[in-house]
């Protein structure tokens, strides 16, 4: 990984998608000669997703999300949101193509954003290991979790 803070952020995925991740990342920056950044947050909690649910709908702004709390993979430690940056990390690079990623992305499994209908969710990447949203949520509300708050896989 070329980018500290990326390195440092994907500490807060699920422990079972990190290596996942950690590859994919890796090998989009060597073969497409880019650097990545994970975006904030991470991993969000049932009640930031909620919050961000609510925009464009209940509070001011635009809508962001088609997911209410428990219906994200970020609130599993499922999911990044990533962006191109310039070598040293100062210039974030809206502008570019995230599709370019998706041939790798296949490769470890992990699904774009990107290519959703309802809402593209262009930065979005997620590793679902063939779970539901729904399964998750379950598992979340019936407390199957690891010590560490993750929910079991």
């Amino acid at each position: 990984m070329k980018d500290a803070i990326t390195a440092q952020r994907i500490k807060e995925t699920h422990p079972k998608a990190q290596p996942f991740f950690i590859d994919f990342i890796n090998e989009c920056e060597t073969v497409l000669n880019i650097t990545l950044r994970i975006m904030e947050p991470v991993t969000r909690s049932i009640e930031q997703q909620d919050y961000l649910y609510k925009q464009g709908r209940s509070l001011p702004g635009k809508i962001v999300t088609n997911s209410k709390g428990g219906q994200s993979f970020h609130n599993y430690g499922l999911a990044v949101d990533l962006c191109e940056i310039d070598q040293d990390g100062t210039a974030v690079n809206w502008a570019y193509d995230l599709k370019q990623l998706t041939p790798i992305a296949e490769k470890y499994g992990i699904e774009w954003g990107g290519n959703w209908h309802t809402i593209q969710d262009r930065p979005h990447f997620q590793k679902t290991f063939g779970y539901k949203w729904q399964d998750l949520f379950k598992k979340y509300k019936d407390k199957k979790t690891d010590g560490n708050g993750w929910i079991n896989l």
